[in-house]
């Protein structure tokens, strides 16, 4: 009776800030409840009915195997509960999405009782997150003749699991709320700080947006009733910036509809639009709800009567508005002439947003359905030695003849399953693709393993190369929470098979090393797909999609994703980088003339980036292709030259090998498998025999790009600017300033070198600055904080054999201690450095944050407000991202420097050059 006291006092606690109680998970507090409802004279009786009906997580919880076994014993009148009839347990079964409740069901089916069987039976006939272990049992019944197990395969083979789900509607009526001004981030959404509550869904519910924006959106739903709320960003997109599945559960959880009855706070069917569309990975994830996202285009650029667009002061192009959606307006999406509309008038098509694919989506409520469906239609005809019924809508397959493959159209047609034999597909076609690498980051993790536990997965699956869990968004601070949440998490993922940060057993040091950088170096051949749970997965090898918590799991269960084959845009170099600058400054440069050679148009957004970089190593191209996820890009791909990509895995095998000697292996000898496969794409690579990856000489590009590097003269900063008379034009990364526009006048709170923007070379700059002014100065004076942390304990090791550590460590007046981690986030900063913990720090705003209203400049990727700084009543905190020798000296100068004495502090040191390879990569 314990536990359940204890559930009771935790609903009392969270009735006092307005929650209603927490979903039961666990085997042993669903164990007394089960005993309660047994026993019919029982005070807490009807509650417990409650609780067992509509508040217990499905899937693979140990919860839900109790409540699986539970209806099992009514079905079969082994336990008698009148509000829970035979036919009602079955229902109950239909709603619990896989794992125990389809072994139950299958006993069932697969029983003596006919009767039950066929019950049992028209069930199964619904479900579609089934696993070998499930569908052996199926074949194994069928080859002994069992009639139900026929009838079950052949309605699987024929997909009746979706032909009998109810049309999506002709139409479906929508009120507008505008969320935003410009492009709406999801932090916006689901704020970062927050991310420890993102697993108990309701309570992380309270911090979108505003209370107030919340009471809006309730209030129009009182207004219109029978009509869903669509959120949009005006004058923006919509979800950019990290890819949170937390920030689509929000939307749905205001404005969605309920996905079971009986399973607590999981709402589908969000409607989101943006005026410049979706973010790609928001769009990802609103197809796993089931929703719609529309790229509404209601303001577009004004023209003068010569066609010529028409400016501001600034430069930038005037907008005009085309039709309103300002917040309160009543619209029709119209799903059969796919337009939407306002009354009668005809606003936009809308097609994209409702292909035949997303429309599946809509009617199974989400992706996962759709994917499991496939699956399980193919295992059934393949046992009954059929052909599938063609039911799903035929994947779009483009071909052009003559026309070469960019470098992503290659990997995908090397990675790609199920589709015609030997047609080439070019970008734009749906694919099927199997994944190699799988990432999983700690605040989005627990989410990851609630969707691996609702689509009843177990293990991870075979075809992956190898997946890992990161530590790195909560290492700064070992708080009561992450206390609470990693070594849970931690656990179930290396039970799944996953390499694990945070070893569960204690047995090895725990490693914080930012994500993407291990990703980086598991990644170790340039033909691969990467997954990760972050918007940064992008790797300087392969190509990498940063992901929701939803598609990381899908990745981890089957190994698979589906996406269409995205178009390119090719980005070279020519001229030379000047001494000073550093390649930070051409990364912010790339952003830069492609807005200006475009007119502002971002060509990048929703592409892939396909940087010829060629003789950059994987560590420091990883600077530009990690920032391709603030130029909107959907992914990048490095092309690199043989000799370049040959040193950049002997880098990898090193890293890796580390991660073995530390004791990181799992038993199935992952890592090692790693090792060897990146031995022999050395092998290949040197033999002649598969030289590195480049693209067709013929090969089309939605647009091209050439960098000149002579043009970059002095360092670049990526502006915020948070006083933008134009709000939509506030927080973006297409602000990018030079050095001299700041004259001596900007003043600097904090600096921040790290989080995965930097590599090993960031650190030794640091360090040689901080020679350079000793001996120029003769002593290093902070006028501002300075907070480093290095991306992974790989580059402090070296930096120790170096020397570099020494330096850094007499001028830092805190150095991190893993025997003895924060236990709470800093609040005050004095002008000193910070030597902390590796991992991702400032840049998540989850933990440590700096204080409200300052200017920060930083190495990092985030400008969001908010993010790693907030507004104070004084003034609106800015975060500016700059290079390293920049941020450096901005803090020891409590400002931000003119171009002669940035020079000078950077003389002799060496800084992260780039050369442009001299042959074209291509052929």
């Amino acid at each position: 009776m314990n536990i359940y006291k204890d559930y009771i006092k935790e609903i009392e606690e969270r009735a006092a800030q307005g929650l209603h109680p927490k979903p039961i998970d666990g085997a042993e507090l669903l164990g007394e409840i089960i005993a309660q409802i047994k026993d019919t004279e029982n005070e807490y009786r009807e509650d417990s009915l409650k609780f067992f009906i509509y508040n217990t997580l499905p899937g693979t919880t140990s919860a839900a195997g109790a409540k699986a076994r539970f209806l099992k014993e009514i079905i079969l009148g082994e336990s008698l509960v009148a509000e829970i009839t035979p036919a009602f347990a079955f229902e109950l079964l239909s709603h619990m999405k896989g794992g125990p409740s389809i072994g139950v069901l299958l006993d069932l089916a697969l029983g003596e009782d006919f009767s039950i069987a066929k019950q049992a039976a028209q069930v199964l006939k619904t479900q579609v997150y089934l696993y070998d272990a499930d569908t052996d049992r199926l074949k194994e019944a069928f080859k002994n003749g069992n009639e139900i197990a026929r009838e079950i395969l052949e309605s699987y083979a024929r997909g009746e699991f979706f032909t009998k789900l109810p049309e999506i509607p002709e139409e479906i009526k929508i009120v507008t709320f505008i969320a935003g001004e410009g492009d709406i981030s999801t932090d916006l959404l689901s704020p970062g700080n927050q991310a420890h509550s993102r697993s108990d869904r309701e309570l992380h519910g309270q911090c979108m947006i505003t209370t107030a924006a919340q009471k809006q959106i309730k209030a129009l739903q009182e207004e219109h009733p029978g009509k869903s709320v669509m959120l949009i960003a005006e004058k923006g997109t919509m979800g950019v910036g990290s890819s949170r599945m937390s920030g689509v559960n929000n939307v749905a959880l205001w404005t969605g509809k309920p996905a079971s009855p009986y399973i607590p706070y999981v709402n589908i069917a969000p409607i989101v639009g943006g005026t410049n569309g979706i973010s790609p990975i928001f769009l990802t994830t609103v197809d796993v709800t089931g929703g719609i996202g529309i790229d509404l285009k209601n303001w577009v650029k004004k023209v003068d009567e010569n066609g010529n667009v028409v400016r501001n002061e600034s430069g930038d192009p005037v907008l005009e508005e085309v039709y309103s959606v300002a917040t309160g307006t009543v619209l029709t999406i119209n799903t059969k002439t796919k337009k939407l509309y306002n009354g009668e008038q005809e606003l936009i098509d809308i097609s994209k947003a409702l292909t035949p694919q997303k429309r599946e989506f809509i009617r199974a409520g989400g992706s996962y359905a759709i994917v499991f469906g496939k699956k399980i239609q193919t295992i059934a005809a393949k046992i009954l030695g059929i052909e599938p019924t063609l039911v799903f809508a035929p994947s779009k397959e483009i071909s052009n003849e003559g026309q070469g493959l960019t470098a992503v159209e290659k990997i995908f047609n090397r990675n790609a399953v199920g589709t015609t034999p030997g047609k080439v597909l070019h970008a734009g076609s749906d694919v099927r693709v199997e994944v190699n690498i799988v990432g999983s980051q700690d605040t989005t993790g627990l989410m990851t393993a609630q969707e691996l536990e609702s689509m009843a997965a177990t293990t991870i699956s075979p075809i992956v190369d190898g997946a890992y869990q990161s530590g790195c968004h909560t290492a700064s601070v070992w708080d009561k929470k992450a206390q609470a949440n990693i070594p849970k998490l931690m656990k179930f993922m290396n039970d799944f098979g996953l390499i694990t940060a945070r070893d569960p057993k204690g047995e090895y040091h725990s490693m914080t090393d930012v994500i993407h950088k291990v990703l980086n170096d598991i990644t170790i051949d340039e033909w691969a797909i990467i997954i990760g749970g972050d918007s940064h997965t992008r790797m300087s090898k392969g190509v990498a999609f940063g992901a929701d918590s939803g598609t990381v799991a899908i990745a981890l269960a089957t190994g698979e994703v589906s996406m269409p084959i995205p178009e390119s845009v090719k980005v070279t170099f020519k001229g030379e980088m000047k001494d000073h600058m550093d390649f930070r400054d051409v990364v912010h440069a790339t952003q830069a003339q492609m807005l200006q050679k475009f007119g502002g148009e971002n060509v990048f957004q929703g592409r892939i980036i396909e940087v010829h970089l060629g003789t950059l190593p994987a560590d420091q191209a990883f600077t530009f292709t990690d920032w391709t996820a603030e130029m909107k890009a959907k992914a990048s791909i490095c092309i690199s030259e043989d000799d370049t990509l040959i040193e950049s895995l002997e880098i990898a095998k090193k890293r890796i090998q580390i991660m073995i000697d530390k004791g990181m292996e799992n038993h199935k000898q992952v890592l090692q498998g790693l090792i060897n496969k990146a031995d022999k794409r050395i092998a290949e690579i040197k033999s002649g025999e598969k030289p590195a990856l480049v693209p067709d000489a013929n090969a089309k590009y939605y647009a091209e790009v050439v960098i000149d590097l002579d043009a970059i003269v002095e360092p670049m900063i990526a502006d915020p600017d948070v006083n933008n008379k134009e709000v939509s034009k506030r927080y973006t990364h297409d602000t990018i300033r030079p050095l001299s526009y700041y004259g001596e006048d900007k003043k600097v709170d904090l600096g921040f070198v790290g989080s995965c923007m930097v590599h090993k070379g960031d650190l030794k700059i640091v360090s040689q600055m901080l020679r350079n002014l000793e001996e120029q100065q003769g002593k290093v004076e902070f006028f501002a904080p300075l907070v480093v942390a290095a991306p992974t304990y790989n580059i402090i090791e070296e930096l120790k054999k170096e020397g570099d550590w020494d330096v850094l460590q007499k001028y830092s007046g805190f150095e991190f201690d893993d025997n003895a981690p924060k236990v709470a986030a800093r609040t005050e900063y004095e002008n000193m450095m910070y030597l902390e913990r590796p991992g991702c720090n400032l840049c998540m705003g989850n933990q440590e944050k700096a204080a409200k209203g300052d200017t920060v400049l930083a190495t990092s990727t985030r400008l969001f407000q908010g993010r790693v700084v907030e507004d104070s009543e004084r003034k609106k905190g800015e975060s500016l991202l700059a290079s390293t020798p920049v941020v450096v000296l901005s803090a020891i100068l409590g400002r931000i420097p003119n171009l002669d004495e940035y020079k000078a502090a950077v003389v002799g040191i060496d800084l992260t050059k780039f050369a442009p390879p001299v042959k074209q990569l291509s052929r």
